[in-house]
C-alpha cells in the first residue's frame, strides 16, 4: 500500500493508506474523508488535486475536467488517479468541509534539554510514530492552562520520539512549564500535524533560511533528505541574535557530512558578537547559492525576517521559483505560505 498525505487548504494534514489499484478518492471515502467529489467519472473536475510529491497513474478523463496544461503542472483527479508511490496532495478545500479534522495525539515527556539560556529541546514519546510532513508543526496543550502552543517538529517523520526546539520566553506558558513543572513521564495532548510549510519534492537547488528556533523544521527536513537523498545543492543560512543562541550546530555538521551537496553557515546579529559572520541572514545570501533565482526557498523565522528577505530579493532582482515560509510569533508557530 502507498501512503497518501492529504494537505487541506486550512493546513490540516491527514494520512491515508491507499490499496493497490485503489483510487485516491475511494481510499479517502473508505476512511471517512469526504474530499470534494461529484461525478466519479473524470468528467466534472470537482475532485482536482495538486500532486506535490510522488508519481501516479492519472487514469482517464475529459479535457473539460483537467486540461493538458494542468496535468503538466502536477494536477490530477482524485476519482481517477492511482498512486504508484507515496504521494503528497494539496486539496483545494478545508478539512472541515471534507468532514475530517486534525488528529488528537498524546505524548509522554521523555526529556527536557536546556540547549541554551534561550532554547529548550523537548522530547516526547508517543504510542506510535507520528506521521507528518517534514517542516510541519503540532499544537501542544500546556498542562493546567487550557491553552496550546504550536511548535514545528525538529525530528524526522516516523521517529521513535517527537522532538521540538522551544524558545525560552520569560513568563511564557510553555517556557514556565518546561523550566519548572515538566517531569519525565508527564502526558501532553497534541493536535496535528498542520501547516503548509513542508518540504516539497526537490527538483532544483534549495535555499533554507532559519531564524532562531526557526531552525527546527529544517532539522526535520534535513533528516528526511538524509534518508532519501537529493541530487540538487542545498544551502542553509541560520541566523540568531546572540552567540549563545546558536544551537544544534552539531546536527548541522552531521547533515553536511551525510548529505552530498548540503552546506550551511551561521551568523549572529549582535554587534558584540565574536562570531565569524556578523549581521542578519540577508547579509549572507551569496550569489553562488541563489542560482539566479532558479531556487526553491524555504524560510522560517519572525515576521520581520520574512519581510526583510522579500525586500532583499526584490532589491537584487530575484524572483525565486518558489518561496515557502513560516512566520512565528514569540509564543510559537504562526501562519505560513
Amino acid at each position: 500500500m502507498n501512503t497518501i498525505a492529504l494537505n487541506f487548504e486550512d493546513g490540516v494534514t491527514r494520512f491515508i493508506a491507499c490499496r493497490p489499484g485503489e483510487t485516491v478518492a475511494d481510499a479517502s471515502y473508505r476512511l471517512g474523508i469526504n474530499i470534494p467529489l461529484d461525478c466519479r467519472d473524470g468528467a466534472c473536475g470537482t475532485c482536482r488535486v495538486r500532486c506535490e510529491s510522488g508519481r501516479f497513474d492519472p487514469g482517464s478523463y475529459i479535457e473539460d475536467a483537467l486540461t493538458d496544461e494542468e496535468a503538466a503542472e502536477g494536477y490530477g483527479l482524485a476519482c481517477q488517479m492511482r498512486p504508484q508511490t507515496d504521494l503528497v496532495l494539496a486539496v483545494a478545500a478545508s478539512s472541515e468541509v471534507c468532514k475530517t479534522k486534525a488528529a488528537a495525539l498524546k505524548g509522554t515527556v521523555a526529556a527536557v534539554r536546556r540547549l541554551s539560556d534561550t532554547t529548550f529541546g523537548l522530547e516526547l514519546e508517543t504510542e506510535e510514530p507520528v506521521g507528518f510532513l517534514p517542516g510541519q508543526y503540532v499544537n501542544i496543550a500546556v498542562p493546567g492552562s487550557g491553552l496550546a502552543r504550536s511548535y514545528s517538529f525538529s525530528s524526522v517523520p516516523g521517529s521513535a520520539k517527537a522532538e521540538f526546539l522551544i524558545r525560552n520566553i520569560p513568563g511564557g506558558l510553555m517556557s514556565t512549564f518546561l523550566a519548572q513543572g515538566a517531569r519525565e513521564g508527564d502526558t501532553l495532548d497534541l493536535t496535528g500535524p498542520s501547516g503548509s510549510f513542508y518540504l516539497r519534492e526537490i527538483r532544483r537547488p534549495v535555499l533554507m533560511l532559519a531564524g532562531g528556533t526557526g531552525l527546527a523544521p529544517f532539522l526535520s527536513m534535513l533528516g528526511k533528505i538524509g534518508e532519501t537523498g537529493a541530487d540538487q545543492p542545498i544551502h542553509l543560512v541560520y541566523g540568531v541574535t546572540h552567540d549563545a543562541d546558536l544551537v544544534e550546530t552539531d546536527a548541522l555538521e552531521e547533515a553536511a557530512a551525510k548529505i552530498p551537496g548540503f552546506s550551511f553557515e551561521t551568523c549572529v546579529a549582535s554587534p558584540e558578537s565574536r562570531h565569524a559572520r556578523k549581521g542578519y541572514v540577508t547579509a549572507h545570501l551569496a550569489d553562488a547559492h541563489l542560482h539566479g533565482g532558479d531556487i526553491d526557498t524555504y524560510l522560517c523565522g519572525p515576521p520581520a525576517m520574512v519581510d526583510a528577505v522579500r525586500k532583499t530579493f526584490a532589491e537584487r532582482g530575484l524572483n525565486p521559483a518558489s518561496f515557502h515560509y513560516e512566520k512565528f510569533a514569540a509564543s510559537g508557530v504562526g501562519g505560513g505560505a
